[in-house]
């Protein structure tokens, strides 16, 4: 069953004089149809200005379509009688936590999305708790959010999320802030809410090795989709990707390399572990 229907959307940014009048109009999203299952992990990769994190925006009606239409759970985007259920099935998670978190004790904080949508307190509490424990946060329930790491903090803003019981979560380059050790963190932390809580989950990124275990991936370029499939689908497209400005995972990219020196080696690798299995099975 789909949770997100895309079809045809066109997004256009108006550019205006000081006179308020449109001097140009700037198709950032061109023509993009996708269907995302319930419980789907989809990714959504793209160069700066692919127009990757404009659709996300689209997702819980952040920006309504200029042509094309959105359903999110039946329920179109362009109609604003829809609005609060659409948000409350769609959670968003942005690229800096700092402009998510607003309470000055972490717990304060993930309270404040559930207590906004008028859940009796006993019941936001239950979710405060349950919310941090799905990203190993509960240690931290007392902690100020500005002595925590970035990747703390983005887990932080994921748990405020999730205590609003979203169906969905589309996370707009959420690791893009931080060190290796906190993005590994914080995508760790998604996978486990997908496949605990079989929250669907959407991940616009840049970066590969965030994407090897997607159940899909979408490649975006100038507006568009250009690219569908599986990881090992889309990763095995290694002069199609560079020709879109992107990259590889570093295994993928060295078996290629090595195929192309005439190496007897599968071209799909993701991982090192799939790369070092590969290599000893050589003669």
């Amino acid at each position: 069953m789909s949770i997100i229907k895309i079809k045809d959307v066109i997004y256009e940014y108006l550019k205006r004089n000081e006179q308020g009048e449109v001097e140009e109009s700037v198709q950032a999203v061109n023509g993009v149809t996708i269907d995302i299952e319930q419980g789907e992990f989809v990714a959504i990769l793209g160069h700066n200005g692919s127009g990757k994190s404009t659709l996300a925006k689209h997702l819980n009606a952040i920006l309504k379509p200029t042509s094309g239409t959105i359903y999110v759970k039946e329920m179109d985007t362009k109609d604003d009688s829809h609005l609060l259920d659409i948000r409350q099935t769609t959670g968003m998670v942005f690229q800096n936590p700092d402009n998510q978190i607003i309470g000055t004790v972490v717990e304060e904080d993930v309270a404040f999305g559930p207590e906004n949508l008028g859940v009796p307190t006993k019941e936001i509490w239950e979710r405060v708790l349950k919310s941090l424990e799905s990203v190993n946060m509960t240690a931290y329930r007392e902690h100020s959010p500005n002595k925590l790491s970035g990747g703390q903090k983005q887990r932080i803003a994921i748990a405020g999320v999730v205590a609003m019981e979203p169906e969905c979560i589309v996370l707009d380059e959420p690791t893009a802030m931080l060190d290796p050790i906190g993005r590994k963190d914080v995508i760790e932390a998604v996978h486990e809410l997908n496949r605990e809580k079989k929250i669907t989950i959407i991940l616009i990124t840049h970066n590969m090795n965030e994407v090897i275990d997607a159940d899909k991936v979408y490649v975006m370029d100038h507006g568009k989709v250009v690219l569908k499939g599986s990881p090992r689908e889309i990763f095995r497209e290694v002069e199609t990707m560079k020709s879109y400005g992107l990259e590889v995972p570093a295994s993928t990219e060295l078996a290629y390399q090595l195929k192309k020196a005439g190496v007897n080696i599968r071209t799909d690798i993701l991982t090192k572990e799939e790369l070092v299995e590969q290599l000893c099975q050589l003669n």
